[in-house]
């Protein structure tokens, strides 16, 4: 009976081993998901605040793991040329240095040494700004007055680079450059001493996209014109986007926001671009759009409707294009009552600008 004593004892033990390692696994997925979560919300408060830290470090991991598997590929190198035997020399090849822009988004404010042949506009358009945030960083008098060999100031966006000063908010800043808070906000490598209520320190310099400097005539006036929606009434099926509010156009479509803002202090009620089918209408945990609203359309397209106060329909219900689907407000991470509109074609969000009639 001693043997069945013992297959009795190692079933229970493979059994308890089990139990174990299932605890186990749970316990570390689990710290594994509140340490995914504590990160996603770190990285979103602090949006484009680490993005340089977190380049630095995972370059640095690469240049480690090249120096501890260069000595294997050198001795595959040498093993396949000793295979291969001496392979043919490519004669006529020369190379030429180059500059190069690069295409990444920069977060900082970069200097340029004026080449021979360069003007302001060259050097805005090599850039993508405007010839204004250039003369204005740095200083200049006269759009000529530049030299060969001067060094530039180059912010990475159109608008104004300003250093805090003590008692300044969003608020004060945007209006002094005649700008909107909440591209200052959106702008993704400004940072906050408090994210929620947007406090800035002394002494940081703050980049006011599309700013402009107070009692200097612009270079380039009509970047600046404000822009105006036409009334979005009711209306029928065209195949066409309709505005789905108005107001004056806050912020356009960058990079950095998929979208444009449209801004009424009275906050209008919200329609909806196109016919379609609501697919979301809620307050979406971790985002900053607030109350959002999305509708697909059929035909590849989506839109988006965020910050509002009131929402007026649900998941699952059609829409005429021009029926009434919300209110404006400015909930989520918002600064002021506007509109956050966006259009999605195939996956990819385009400038709404282009498609609204």
């Amino acid at each position: 009976m001693r043997p069945l004593s013992y297959g009795k004892e190692f079933l229970e033990f493979l059994q308890s081993l089990t139990f174990y390692a299932k605890k186990r696994s749970y316990q570390a997925f689990s710290h594994f998901e509140a340490l995914k979560d504590w990160l996603v919300d770190k990285l979103y408060k602090q949006r484009g605040r680490w993005a340089r830290p977190f380049e630095h470090v995972s370059f640095a991991g690469l240049v480690i793991l090249g120096f501890l598997l260069a000595p294997v590929i050198a001795q595959s190198y040498t093993e396949r040329t000793t295979e291969l035997g001496n392979l043919p020399v490519v004669l006529g090849v020369t190379t030429e240095a180059t500059t190069i822009i690069s295409e990444k988004q920069r977060d900082e404010i970069i200097t340029y040494k004026v080449q021979p042949g360069d003007t302001v506009s060259k050097i805005a358009e090599k850039f993508d700004i405007s010839t204004d945030t250039i003369r204005w960083a740095n200083d200049l008098e006269d759009i000529k007055s530049i030299k060969v060999g001067q060094e530039l100031k180059i912010l990475p966006v159109t608008g104004v680079a300003h250093k805090v000063q003590r008692g300044e908010t969003v608020w004060s800043i945007a209006q002094k450059y005649n700008t909107e808070p909440q591209g200052i906000v959106d702008y993704p490598f400004n940072t906050f001493v408090n994210d929620e209520k947007f406090t800035l320190a002394v002494g940081q310099v703050l980049i006011v996209p599309d700013g402009v400097r107070p009692e200097v005539k612009p270079w380039q006036p009509e970047v600046y014109i404000a822009q105006k929606t036409p009334d979005a009434g009711t209306v029928t099926a065209t195949g066409n986007f309709v505005w789905p509010t108005s107001g004056q156009i806050s912020q356009k479509f960058y990079w950095y926001h998929r979208g444009v803002d449209i801004a009424n202090k009275t906050a209008p009620s919200i329609l909806a671009a196109d016919s379609g089918k609501v697919i979301a209408a809620d307050w979406p945990k971790g985002w900053g759009y607030g109350n959002r609203i999305i509708i697909a359309h059929g035909n590849g397209f989506q839109t988006l409707y965020a910050h509002l106060d009131k929402i007026y329909v649900k998941p699952g219900q059609t829409v005429n294009r021009g029926d009434l689907i919300g209110q404006m407000g400015a909930t989520g991470r918002a600064t002021g009552v506007h509109l956050h509109f966006e259009i999605i074609k195939d996956g990819t969000k385009v400038n709404p600008l282009n498609y609204l009639k």
